[in-house]
């Protein structure tokens, strides 16, 4: 009897066997981590998802990165094309879909045929109209209110299997973990940013009304009340064109002398 073995041979992720994770499939994910790690910026890392999502999973047609915020915004990015963008949108303007339940209630969902969908009785036949057949969504990011998730679209019905639900979910993983650490890194940017803008503003009403740091800081939050506000938006505009506007802002401007 011949000891030889045939070899393994594998063009694509959709030749694996299902529960099979090959050596080539786990050096493409190693490399996914390491391509995440390179990007600089929140849209660089999603494209990136998307791509891989659209070279790794069996039966994917199309993607995007769906961020769901307190449950009433849902902001499309990095889409692959135009169905998958419209679809996020009508998850947006329907407040249902698998994205939603993905981000918010469940790690993973999938849409074998939207023609026979009736969990999302508005979304599912506007997705069809915009082309949508079948989808994957996998629960990326959770934050508080800030969710995301990742949206595969098939081309025809059935387009995913269980190999394609757990390849994704590799995929996904992999991309979470990118995801909250390019966030977490924006989030650090934009406080950055807010306090250097405050420190500008500060020194504006410092020099313009001798008063201190404080005062200065407490005309700023008052107007920001007053006006309903954001402190970085009075900030920018007082450090960008030296005013405030409004008729409490301009009370505001008007603060006791240091002594």
């Amino acid at each position: 009897m011949s000891t030889e073995q045939e070899p393994k041979t594998r063009s694509t992720p959709g030749e694996h066997r299902s529960g099979s994770i090959d050596r080539e499939l786990a050096e493409r994910l190693g490399d996914l981590a390491r391509a995440l790690q390179t990007e600089e910026d929140l849209q660089g890392t999603l494209q990136a998802m998307v791509h891989a999502a659209l070279e790794l999973i069996p039966g994917v047609a199309g993607a995007s990165i769906s961020v769901a915020q307190h449950r009433r915004t849902v902001e499309s990015h990095a889409a692959s094309g135009e169905m998958p963008r419209r679809v996020d949108e009508l998850q947006q303007e329907t407040g249902e879909g698998p994205c939603l339940d993905a981000a918010y209630e469940e790690r993973v969902v999938r849409v074998p045929d939207f023609q026979h969908e009736d969990r999302w009785p508005r979304f599912a036949p506007a997705a069809l109209e915009a082309g949508a057949t079948s989808m994957l969504a996998f629960q990326l990011y959770t934050d508080g209110d800030v969710l995301g998730a990742l949206n595969l679209y098939g081309a025809e019905v059935d387009a995913f299997t269980q190999e394609s639900e757990e390849i994704g979910m590799l995929v996904a993983a992999h991309a979470a973990v990118a995801f909250a650490e390019t966030l977490r890194v924006s989030h650090l940017h934009e406080a950055l940013a807010t306090r250097d803008l405050i420190g500008q503003a500060k020194g504006v009403l410092m020099e313009r009304f001798k008063i201190t740091s404080q005062q200065a800081f407490v005309i700023l939050t008052t107007v920001s009340s007053q006006t309903n506000t954001k402190l970085r938006d009075v900030a920018e505009q007082l450090a960008a064109t030296g005013t405030l506007t409004g008729e409490d802002a301009e009370r505001s401007t008007a603060p006791r002398r240091s002594r």
